[in-house]
């Protein structure tokens, strides 16, 4: 094997040798696949192993750095998507070594074109073992391989990280965080500074107008029974499913008020967030809809008024030219510029590049991008061809791009998870900088500050699951019950047996 571990690495190898189907928490840019690939080099010599990976451009890094790292030759290594006809597929899953994507996984062993006779199975981006995802029947089918699941952040919720830990079949964790001791070397610094924005007198018409819609239609469906959670967009899309299971004639006028609300709340969040452009395009798909709750809409006296404002000259909003002058006082620096919706990625690199900047756009696979387009783009990236990358939410997710030196938020993000990754991106070599751009009095602080409670819960729920397992496994053994170390940040580490 080409590379060293760390001692931290090596203590998680050993671990997950001693105890069994393990979840790997570790910080963005710490070595998680190293780890995987001591544990695929080790396991190769006793039967198959599987490395799965949610998305194509991953499968294709992981696939390249098990060869490169192990030496192995590229005919004892499968690349499996499903871009490859069953036929050729089941060959390929007689190879040593298989990567691929979980849905083709899923779908062959369902189909009997896969078999289940893999020594280790490593699930990276383990978050994704929830409800129906493919990660789920997979583990369930490969229950007498060693499982290992790889994330940054399993999420915030002691739900649902137990989610996680069953449905992989999780008996130990190895968590590390930025503060302990054996990592703590190893990390880059990145500093985060938040840079805030006003609404423009436009953007706040707007918004008043959209205000308005939603107290009229959150009264209206109130008043069926169903108050909506408008604040709480999870629950919100919930309230659908309770309004379906009811039973009365007003059940389908309180769909078509849950239509049109859900629609405000779009559009507030567009207006918001990422301003005139998307706004326009997305109302756009709204009036070309048929349905009686578009219709609806778009006839009240609050969108009429909206239209003329949207249509009187488009306006950027405040952030896109706070994006340009935090862009340009980084001056060459490399960077990833996330932002969550496509249409929005699509004018940030148009203006950035009507700026004299060097940037492209990095999005899934729709309207025209290929797998090829996309791996193009990040090895172009890792070349030093361009010093920008736009990106959705597919940069977040462990692709390898160590030059990063900021990583800049458009707007924050409610997820822990997904906000963890993404200041992931940057300070993986080096020390980085995260810049975060905020609208004053409008979601995008809710957002922000809900990312930040649910990180700090994660941590103390995943220290505190780890000591559950720890002292359990210790009674087991007849062993002493570990000794605790409690810091002043208020997150429980684990010392050693005393």
């Amino acid at each position: 094997m080409k590379l060293t571990p760390r001692a931290y690495q090596l203590a998680i190898y050993n671990s997950v040798k001693e105890n069994g189907n393990t979840l790997m928490v570790l910080p963005t840019g710490m070595g998680k696949t190293l780890i995987a690939l001591m544990l695929i080099d080790e396991y190769s010599k006793k039967g198959k192993c599987m490395f799965l990976t949610p998305t194509k451009p991953l499968a294709k890094q992981h696939h390249d750095s098990i060869i490169d790292v192990l030496g192995l030759d590229e005919k004892d290594v499968a690349l499996i998507t499903g871009e490859h006809p069953p036929a050729k597929r089941k060959e390929m899953y007689k190879k040593k070594i298989v990567v691929a994507t979980p849905q083709t996984i899923n779908n062959d062993l369902k189909n009997k074109v896969a078999g289940s006779d893999y020594e280790l199975c490593i699930i990276d981006e383990c978050h994704r073992a929830v409800g129906d995802y493919a990660y789920v029947p997979i583990a369930e089918a490969l229950k007498q391989s060693l499982i290992v699941g790889m994330t940054a952040s399993p999420g915030g919720k002691r739900e649902r990280i137990k989610e996680v830990l069953e449905n992989l079949k999780m008996i130990n964790i190895e968590i590390r965080t930025s503060e302990d001791p054996d990592v703590k070397p190893y990390i880059k610094k990145s500093t985060i500074k938040w840079i805030t924005v006003q609404l423009s007198p436009k953007l706040r018409q707007i918004k008043a107008n959209l205000d308005s819609l939603t107290s009229k239609y959150s009264r209206q469906l109130g008043a069926l029974g169903f108050p909506p959670p408008t604040k709480h967009k999870g629950m919100f899309l919930k309230l659908r499913e309770r309004i379906l299971k009811a039973k009365g004639g007003y059940k389908y006028q309180a769909l078509v008020k849950y239509s049109a609300l859900l629609n405000v709340l779009h559009m507030s969040e567009l207006v918001e967030t990422q301003g005139i452009y998307p706004l326009k395009n997305y109302m756009e798909k709204v009036d070309e809809r048929d349905s009686k709750s578009a219709k609806m809409l778009m006839n009240t006296g609050e969108i009429v008024e909206i239209k003329k404002l949207v249509y009187s000259g488009e306006e950027d909003h405040p952030k896109l030219k706070k994006l340009i002058e935090v862009v340009k006082s980084l001056n060459g620096k490399k960077m990833i510029v996330f932002a969550q919706y496509r249409d929005q990625i699509k004018k940030i690199e148009e203006e950035l590049n009507g700026n004299g900047l060097d940037a492209r756009q990095f999005v899934g696979k729709r309207e025209g991008v290929t797998r090829k387009m996309q791996e193009k783009t990040i090895a172009d990236f890792r070349n030093d061809d361009f010093d920008i990358l736009v990106a959705s939410s597919i940069a977040e997710e462990g692709l390898d791009i160590p030059k990063v030196d900021a990583v800049i938020f458009y707007e924050p993000i409610p997820s822990e998870i997904r906000s963890i990754q993404r200041r992931g991106r940057a300070a993986r070599l080096k020390e980085g900088e995260v810049y975060v751009l905020m609208t004053r009095e409008t979601r995008d602080e809710y957002y922000y500050w809900a990312s930040q409670n649910k990180e700090k819960k994660m941590k103390s729920v995943l220290n505190s699951m780890q000591t559950t397992i720890l002292r359990e496994r210790a009674r087991k053994e007849g062993k002493p019950l570990p000794k605790i170390e409690r810091k002043i940040s208020g997150q429980t580490r684990i010392s050693h047996f005393t």
